[in-house]
């Protein structure tokens, strides 16, 4: 089957497939909506679709880079080009969605949303290898205007040739997301109508998971009360990972937020580690990032345990293919 055939054909049984779950149109602003939303999503009105966006594995390749530099553009460059470069990755016509951290209304000093000069390499990477869209996208904890304005991820991104989207009430569906702990809840439409997803998350300490890194990240996907979520954080988060199976993981640490996490604000709280974390193994990435920089062995992060279980990836970095760059080197 021709390449745009067999897309607008994925794209169409997508569609058909959302719009069995298609929210009736609700009032308010997104932040009432999300945090005063009342009932739990009927299972019966939720269509179920498991999302892996994974490319095959080539064993001739390393399945994670870390690189150290200082230019954090330079980074990203310099970690995909052993994975395959991002044509690897992406496909001419594709749409792809890169999914950075943009949840607080911080400032990119802060660390506590990704970097924007990362997000901004991304999606020239993405539009060099043929994506006929980037999407640059998150559901924000604070205001998201103001959040996607202050942590200057918004304007990078535009400046590369993204598309923003800001999340809007009328842009979730229901999804059964066939978990352990997670059912059906609304998912934001760009993560569900995507070719491809690259996750670009910041490294942080979290004061509930010790760390939000990969996989936390996929809270931003979701709708509806998240809160609830955190009666059962690890579960949730493996659940989370096995239904979002990114095509590319890239952990921002040019700067980490060490100490006061998921938010920050205080600059004392961070760290200048100009490094780059890059790969297909999700469950490693987390893994050596919670080793690197808070010396949390993968036992101490249950989420990890989980999802190593659901054959997400290995906690054992022994057995991963690894490439260390350190700058002016590799």
């Amino acid at each position: 089957m021709p390449k745009n055939t067999h897309l607008q054909s994925r794209r169409e049984a997508i569609s058909r497939l959302i719009g069995l779950g298609a929210l009736g149109a609700a009032t308010g602003g997104l932040g009432v909506w999300l945090h005063h939303r009342s009932r739990r999503p009927e299972q019966a009105a939720a269509g179920s679709l498991h999302k892996s966006f994974t490319v095959p594995p080539d064993p001739s390749l390393p399945e994670m880079v870390v690189v150290r530099a200082e230019d954090p553009r330079a980074l990203v460059r310099k970690a995909l080009d052993p994975l395959g470069g991002m044509r690897r990755f992406i496909s001419p016509g594709e749409t792809v969605v890169v999914k950075p951290n943009i949840g607080w209304d911080r400032t990119a000093e802060q660390a506590a949303n990704t970097n924007p000069q990362v997000v901004a390499e991304v999606v020239k990477l993405c539009r060099e290898a043929g994506a006929t869209k980037v999407v640059v996208t998150d559901v924000s904890i604070n205001e998201a205007r103001r959040v996607y304005q202050r942590s200057g991820i918004a304007e990078a991104a535009r400046s590369e040739g993204a598309e923003v989207i800001l999340p809007d009430e009328r842009g979730f569906r229901e999804v059964n997301l066939e978990g352990d702990v997670l059912t059906t809840w609304p998912v934001f439409e760009p993560f569900l109508t995507a070719d491809k997803v690259i996750n670009v998350p910041v490294a942080k300490q979290h004061s509930l998971t010790g760390v939000t890194l990969g996989m936390k990240n996929w809270y931003g996907i979701l709708g509806g009360q998240r809160h609830r979520l955190h009666q059962r954080i690890h579960e949730s988060l493996a659940d989370l990972a096995a239904f979002m199976r990114p095509t590319l993981t890239i952990i921002d640490a040019y700067r980490v937020l060490i100490r006061n996490g998921p938010s920050g604000g205080s600059l004392g709280d961070v760290e200048l580690r100009k490094t780059l974390i890059a790969g297909t193994d999700p469950v490693a990435l987390d893994t050596y990032a919670a080793q690197a920089f808070w010396d949390l062995d993968s036992g101490r992060l249950h989420y990890l345990s989980i999802a190593e279980g659901k054959r997400l990836g290995t906690r054992d970095l022994q057995k991963v293919r690894t490439k260390v760059i350190e700058d002016g080197q590799g």
